[in-house]
């Protein structure tokens, strides 16, 4: 949604938003995929139709048939904004209707499948568990996820400095293997699929991967 504009407490916006940019394009090209940026800004993410426009726009150029998004309650409120606009988007996607007037990629055939991450810690904002309605088990891909989070460097500069977190990456393995104790496996992830009225019903992600 953003390049992480806000990310620096000693760099320019520009600074920081190119050091972002790059790092989250170098963790895609480790599994094959491509970044995307919205260019919202930190801090600024809220509902709006320049941001549904933007979600839905890129849904559709993707074909998108599954969407992990940020859990609706968390610690940020850029991360519940998020998954409010990516919740609506993946209805809109499939509308045709919506924003006909513009220069719009074709809609999907139908809404994607819905999921929300655990929020970080797996609480919300006050501080209560949000339990995960499905967990995957991530064991064998745990060093390539590690490997993904470290390319995000400017990430540890800036949780030392604004949130006093050192070792985020030793963070991730222990909030996986908490949830893979859940499951009974060493690591695993934890997810819940938006299930509301026209959105598909069937798991995909767990048929996909497995799940308990």
């Amino acid at each position: 949604m953003t390049p992480g504009d806000c990310g620096s407490a000693d760099l320019s916006q520009e600074q920081i938003a190119a050091i972002r940019r790059e790092e989250g394009r170098a963790a895609a090209a480790l599994i094959g995929a491509t970044y995307h940026c919205l260019e919202e800004r930190d801090l600024l993410v809220t509902y709006s139709e320049s941001s549904l426009q933007k979600v839905t726009r890129l849904m559709r150029q993707v074909g998108a048939q599954l969407i992990l998004t940020h859990s609706p309650v968390d610690y940020l409120l850029d991360h519940e904004m998020t998954s409010i606009i990516a919740r609506a988007a993946a209805f809109a996607a499939a509308v045709p209707n919506f924003l006909s007037d513009r220069e719009m990629p074709r809609p999907l055939d139908h809404i994607p499948h819905l999921y929300y991450c655990d929020p970080i810690e797996g609480k919300d904002a006050l501080g209560r568990d949000v339990p995960p309605a499905i967990r995957i088990d991530i064991s064998s891909v745990i060093a390539r996820k590690e490997a993904m989070l470290a390319a995000h460097a400017s990430q540890r500069e800036w949780l030392l400095k604004h949130h006093g977190m050192d070792q985020y990456l030793q963070a991730m393995r222990d909030w996986s293997g908490h949830r893979g104790k859940e499951l009974g496996v060493a690591y695993a992830e934890g997810y819940r699929q938006h299930l509301g009225h026209s959105y598909p019903q069937n798991n995909l992600l767990g048929e996909a991967l497995g799940c308990g």
